[in-house]
Formats: structure tokens, sequence, C-alpha cells
């Protein structure tokens, strides 16, 4: 059965799929969580509904079935090819079996997934990625097919030589004594990242001061719940007027019971869960400034090899050897690149 909910565009207002004047949207929606499997192979699935006018996607509607690793190997390729762009957190996964299939974190995490994958469909360029368009349009069986092409220790022999080649040239560095910068800096940069790390630290301290209240709730109510039973036992073991007044107290105790345990779901939702997620928001920005001095590491050594290349050339040409051909498209070839990086 089709939902009959309007569309959201980037502006937040509602758009007919049919209209000719209607603005660019791209709406996406988590609904129904269901879980599947047994034991160890059990997991949540979701059907994930998409509504849009854009003409790279299929059509106005597509809904699919998707699970939490393949919203992970959305955030994965994002993270890899849109360097520098902050990519939304995605909610933590849940170890522990009595909580992993809880209505509770079902439902929270039904939530989160659905922020996370909207925040990527109003982002400017995030929204225009191919690998946003497979998750959102391909059936189960191709979206399994790309997922398992990324598991792996290493995705590719690549990476394994691109380890290789850092540690060899640590130690290459560590002989010749020099040192490479670690990244691109100024004062303002420095102050910023000093500035996310005392963030984390002081987010992560209240996201636990702010658990511990949550479960001191919980325990509390729990407690006045079993006081109140065992009172109302008691009472009925009395007789008048002692049995009512323990009857009394008994249900007056489940009642305060209650609301505490409807306080604890408050703070849990208004305090506890969007702290955890400026605490995820935070990780990511640091990956990002991870991922910023990876690059300029990359770029670091791209120069330097060209560098080195020129000179070379510079030699051949000098001894007018029979290899200065060979040199020179080198040199032109590592110089192309790092015009190309520069650009990038």
């Amino acid at each position: 059965m089709e939902s009959t909910e309007q569309p959201r565009s980037i502006s937040g207002s509602m758009q007919s799929p049919r209209s000719p004047s209607s603005q660019p949207y791209l709406s996406v929606s988590v609904t129904d969580p269901v879980k599947l499997g047994n034991g160890v192979q059990a997991y949540i699935s979701y059907r994930v509904i998409t509504k849009t006018n854009l003409p790279e996607y299929q059509g106005p509607e597509k809904i699919v079935i998707r699970r939490y690793s393949d919203f992970v190997w959305l955030r994965d390729r994002l993270f890899e090819k849109y360097k520098g762009i902050f990519i939304p957190p995605l909610p933590e996964k849940s170890a522990v079996e009595k909580f992993r299939f809880s209505a509770e974190f079902i439902e929270m995490r039904r939530a989160a997934l659905d922020i996370f994958v909207n925040r990527i469909a109003l982002h400017p360029e995030l929204r225009q990625s191919e690998d946003l368009r497979t998750f959102l349009q391909a059936d189960e069986e191709t979206m399994d097919r790309f997922r398992f092409q990324e598991t792996g220790i290493f995705k590719k022999p690549a990476d394994f030589m691109q380890m290789f080649r850092d540690v060899q040239s640590k130690v290459s560095d560590a002989v010749l004594g020099k040192e490479k910068p670690v990244e691109e800096t100024t004062a303002a940069y420095e102050k910023l990242k000093h500035y996310i790390f005392e963030l984390e630290n002081h987010l992560a301290e209240a996201q636990k001061h702010a658990y511990r209240l949550v479960k001191r709730h919980r325990e509390l109510g729990q407690s006045l719940l079993d006081f109140g039973k065992a009172v109302k036992l008691l009472g009925a073991c009395e007789g008048e007027p002692t049995g009512k007044a323990f009857s009394d107290l008994g249900t007056k105790s489940e009642l305060l019971s209650i609301k505490l345990q409807k306080e604890a779901q408050q703070v849990l939702m208004n305090f506890e869960e969007p702290l955890k997620d400026y605490v995820r928001y935070v990780q990511s920005i640091k990956a990002t400034i991870a991922e910023r001095g990876t690059a300029f590491k990359q770029h670091c050594e791209l120069a330097e090899t060209t560098k080195l290349k020129e000179i070379n050339l510079d030699k051949l040409m000098l001894t007018r050897s029979d290899k200065v051909g060979e040199a020179e498209i080198e040199y032109r070839e590592k110089a192309r690149k790092l015009r190309e990086n520069l650009r990038g």
C-alpha cells in the first residue's frame, strides 16, 4: 500500500511529484523495522522509502529493504570518495544481545538512521552521489553484492602496497634524519582542533552522567515497583485498617514507579541520546581532520617526487643522455598529477 505522505523538498515545503513547477526534492523515510533470522544471525531490516522528482532516479517513489550493514556501506563509500566533506555519523551498533532487539533500541536506531540518510539527501554534493542512488534504488541482491565487495582486511591489493610504502617511507626518513610535516597548519586551525578534542571529552563526560541518571531513575523505579507489590501482598495478609493502609502504600509506590520510568525515558530521549549524537558528530569531524592530514602528507610526497624527477631530468639533459625522453615523460606525468592535486 502506497504512503499518502507528501514528499519533503530541500526547503522543507510540501511538493507534488507531478507538479511541473515543483522544486527539486529528495525525501527518504526509514520505516517498519522487522527482526529477521535467529541467534547470532538475527538482524533488523528496514523499509527505505524514497520520494523524488530528480531525473537521475528511476521514478517518483521507490521502496527497498535495507539492514544496518547497508547503511554502514553507504557511510564508508561516501567517506572514501568525498574527502574533506563532513559525513553524518551513524548510530552505534549494540553488541549486547538483550538490548540489540529491544523495542526501545530498535526505535531509537530507526529514527537515527532516518536522520542519517536524510542529512545525506539534503547535502548539495552528497545527494548527487551514485552510491546514494544505489543505496536508495538497488534490489536486495544487488545491494548484498555491493556490500560483500567491500569486505576483507584490504579492499584491494593496492591497500597492502600503500601500507608497505608508508612503512618504507618512515624507515627511510628515520635513517636519513628527515622529518616531514604531519599536516599543513595555522594558529586558527590548531585552535579549532584543540576545541574539537576538548569538546569530545566534555560531551563524552556529560553523556556518561546522563547514562548514570537514566540508570538510577530506572533502578529506583524498579525498586519502588517491587516494594509496592511486596507491600500489597503484606496488606492482603492483614486485617482492616492495617491491610488497607499497606494496600494504599503499595499503590502509591507503583504510581511513583511509573512516573520515574517515564522520567527516565524523557531523560534518555531529550538528554542522553542527543549527547550521544553530538559525540558521534565530533568523532566524524575528527575523522575529517585525519583525512586532511593524510591528504597533505600525500601532497608533500608527490611534490617531493616531482622535484626529484625534475632534478633527474636536468642532470640527464646536461649529460645529453638517451634517457632524456623517458625522464621527461615521467616528470611531466608527476607535474600533471601535482597540478590536479592542487586544484582538487
